[in-house]
C-alpha cells in the first residue's frame, strides 16, 4: 500500500483524529502508523515519517505531507474528486473559514479541556476564555445549521472537512460535561454516532497508554 497515515494515540491526538477522518471519508485506503505520543518510542520514531516531529503526516506515493489541513485538502482533491467541500462557492468559503478558525484558534479551550476519548462526564473549572472558546464554537454550529441544515446533519449539510475539524470538540464536550441544546446538541449526537467515528473511538478505548497531563477533570 503506498499511502501511509502517521498518527499519534486515538485517545488524544485530535489533529491525527481530523486527518483521519478526511481520508475515511474521502474513501482512500491508507495504512495507519501509530506511534504513542509523550514516548521514547515517538521520539525515537517520528523523525523517519515527519519533518516537523509532529503527526499526523501523511506519505503518499513518495509525497509527504506533514499538516493536518493540508492533509484533508490533499485527500480531497485525490481521492473524493472535490466532495469533502461543499458545492455551493459561498457555502465552501464559510467551511474554509470555521476550518482555519478552529486550525488557528481555541487555545484555551485546546489547553483545559485535551480531547480524551475515553472521558465522559469529567468536571473541570472553566474560566472566562474558555467560556468564550465554548460559546463562539457553539454560535458557529448553530448558525451553519441553521443555514444548511435542511440539506443533511452536519455543519453543512453533506460531511464537510469541517466536520473533521470539529469532530474533536465534540468528543471535548463531551469529555467535560458542556452543555448542549437544540442545534448542538443534535450536531454533537450525529458526529458520535458517525460509523467512522464509532471506529475511531472503539481503538481509542482499546489502547493502554495513559498520558497523565492529558488526564484532566474528576
Amino acid at each position: 500500500m503506498t499511502t501511509r497515515l502517521v498518527i499519534g494515540n486515538k485517545n488524544y491526538s485530535s489533529w491525527s483524529l481530523r486527518a483521519w477522518l478526511a481520508l475515511r471519508k474521502a474513501g482512500a485506503l491508507f495504512e495507519e502508523v501509530r506511534i504513542p505520543l509523550d514516548t521514547p518510542q515517538f521520539e525515537a520514531q517520528v523523525g523517519r515519517y515527519s519533518p516537523t516531529g509532529t503527526v499526523p503526516v501523511l506519505h503518499d506515493q513518495g509525497l509527504v505531507v506533514w499538516d493536518s489541513l493540508a492533509i484533508c485538502e490533499y485527500a480531497n482533491e485525490r481521492f473524493a474528486a472535490g466532495r469533502l467541500w461543499p458545492a455551493g462557492r459561498e457555502a465552501r468559503a464559510q467551511a474554509r473559514a470555521a476550518c482555519a478558525e478552529m486550525h488557528a484558534g481555541f487555545e484555551p479551550l485546546r489547553e483545559a479541556l485535551p480531547m480524551n476519548c475515553r472521558a465522559t462526564g469529567r468536571k473541570v473549572e472553566i474560566d472566562a476564555a474558555v467560556t468564550r472558546d465554548v460559546a463562539r464554537i457553539q454560535a458557529l454550529w448553530s448558525e451553519c445549521r441553521a443555514q444548511h441544515g435542511a440539506a443533511g446533519p452536519w455543519l453543512f449539510g453533506a460531511f464537510s472537512i469541517a466536520d473533521c475539524y470539529f469532530a474533536p470538540v465534540v468528543f471535548r464536550f463531551r469529555g467535560y460535561g458542556v452543555p448542549v441544546a437544540g442545534a448542538v446538541e443534535a450536531y454533537c449526537k450525529a458526529v458520535l454516532a458517525d460509523p467512522d467515528v464509532k471506529d475511531w473511538q472503539r481503538a481509542a478505548e482499546e489502547e493502554d497508554e495513559v498520558i497523565a497531563a492529558e488526564e484532566v477533570g474528576e
